[in-house]
C-alpha cells in the first residue's frame, strides 16, 4: 500500500511517498512558490481600476474580495491538489496525510475533490515544510 505525505505552506510543498509506517519517507516532488515572498505592492499591477456609479456620475475605485496576497496563496493551493489529484487519477498513492499550517490547510481542503478528501487518512497541523525526512515521519507516528 502506497501512502503519500504532502508538507505544504504558502511558499513551498514537499511531497513524500512510502510503501508502509516502518518505511522512510522518500521525497518524489519540491514545489516553490516565489510569488509568496513578494510584497503585496509588487504582486499588484497597478491602482485599483475606477468605475462610475449609475446614479450621480461619481467615480471610485473598486476592490476585489480577496487581497494580492491571498489570491497567490490559493493559486498555490490549487497547483498543489492538481498534482495529489493526477496522483489519485492514476492509482499511485491508496492513504494520503497532509501536513500544513492552518490557514494553507484550509486552502488545500478547499480545492480538494470529494474522491481526493477521501483519500485523507490524517492531518498534521504545522509548518514542517524546512524539516527533515525523519522529523516530519515523527510528527506522522503521532496520529
Amino acid at each position: 500500500m502506497k501512502t503519500w505525505v504532502i508538507v505544504a505552506s504558502a511558499t513551498r510543498a514537499r511531497l513524500f511517498e512510502t510503501s508502509g509506517p516502518r518505511k522512510p519517507l522518500e521525497e518524489i516532488l519540491d514545489l516553490s512558490n516565489p510569488e509568496e515572498r513578494l510584497l503585496t505592492q509588487e504582486i499588484e499591477s497597478d491602482k485599483p481600476g475606477r468605475v462610475f456609479d449609475r446614479v450621480g456620475g461619481q467615480r471610485h475605485a473598486t476592490q476585489t474580495a480577496v487581497d494580492a496576497k491571498e489570491q497567490v496563496a490559493v493559486r498555490f493551493a490549487k497547483a498543489v491538489v492538481e498534482r495529489l489529484a493526477s496522483g489519485r487519477y492514476e492509482k499511485r498513492f491508496d492513504a494520503l496525510y497532509v501536513v500544513a499550517p492552518p490557514h494553507f490547510l484550509g486552502l488545500l481542503r478547499d480545492q480538494m475533490s470529494v474522491p481526493l478528501s477521501e483519500t485523507v487518512k490524517g492531518e498534521v497541523v504545522k509548518d514542517l515544510t524546512r524539516e527533515d525526512a525523519a522529523e516530519i515521519q515523527s510528527q506522522l507516528a503521532r496520529l
